[in-house]
């Protein structure tokens, strides 16, 4: 049965280690569509689609991080053969975070947690998002700057199409809570866009408590959607670092 949860585009059966990515709120797999392609033989990109969304409209949206963690780890257990690092975008840097805390507590650490525009998980979001009606979610989505804001803004026929699933996604972010525990022995890359609104770099450097396996923190042009305008840039940083754990797994 092909998993639910994950996505592969680019198939690389000889594949030395894979990268698993997890969207933004509102987000979905197809933000991943081209990494695979420009990331070296080596690596496979796996992408995280959520329910509500997608080939997923039909599934019922997730009501909380735990249930977002539980349904990712149900689905990687045939990625663990090969070493496996993680990527999350803002929303989804929190999701890869937990995922590799559940990971570590069954002895199955993945190479390297990336955060890219998210401040630390212990940084309260809190907030009324998910419970505004339908045009103030819209404009939240606009204000943030997402692909196909202004799009979704001009279409109100589609809004019952797509706010269901962005705003369980706005409730899935507000609504978490960091549970104290041990940090990560993965290393974590920080990543955000120097003119990003909605985190700082000071905000992004406190990931650094949440590791002991190392920390690094990359201030790299563009806002709260870097990846977008600045793609290359970030798979270059990106084959850079999983080359070095390929390095030190020889």
């Amino acid at each position: 049965m092909s998993p639910r949860w994950l996505r592969c585009r680019t198939p690389r059966a000889a594949a030395r280690t894979r990268l698993v990515c997890f969207p933004h709120a509102g987000g979905s797999a197809s933000f991943f569509g081209t990494w695979g392609a420009g990331l070296p033989q080596d690596v496979e990109l796996w992408a995280v689609q959520f329910p509500g969304r997608e080939d997923r409209i039909a599934d019922a949206v997730p009501a909380s991080m735990a249930e977002v963690v539980a349904g990712v780890l149900a689905d990687l257990g045939p990625l663990l053969d090969r070493p496996l690092a993680l990527f999350g975008h803002s929303m989804g840097a929190v999701a890869a975070y937990e995922v590799a805390r559940a990971l570590e507590a069954r002895g199955e650490a993945p190479t390297r947690v990336f955060a890219s525009a998210r401040h630390a998980p212990d940084e309260l979001v809190g907030g009324d998002i998910h419970l505004r009606d339908d045009a103030g979610l819209v404009e939240e989505v606009v204000r943030v700057g997402g692909a196909g804001a202004e799009v979704l803004k001009a279409n109100p026929e589609l809004w019952p199409v797509f706010l269901p699933a962005i705003r369980a996604d706005y409730r899935v972010e507000e609504t978490y809570r960091h549970l104290a525990g041990a940090p990560l022995r993965a290393p974590i890359t920080a990543v955000v866009g120097e003119d990003d609104s909605e985190v700082t770099p000071a905000q992004a450097e406190r990931w650094s408590d949440f590791t002991t396996g190392g920390f690094d923190l990359r201030v790299v042009p563009g806002d709260h959607f870097y990846p977008v305008r600045h793609n290359a840039m970030l798979l270059d940083l990106l084959t850079c670092q999983l080359n070095e754990v390929k390095d030190v797994l020889r």
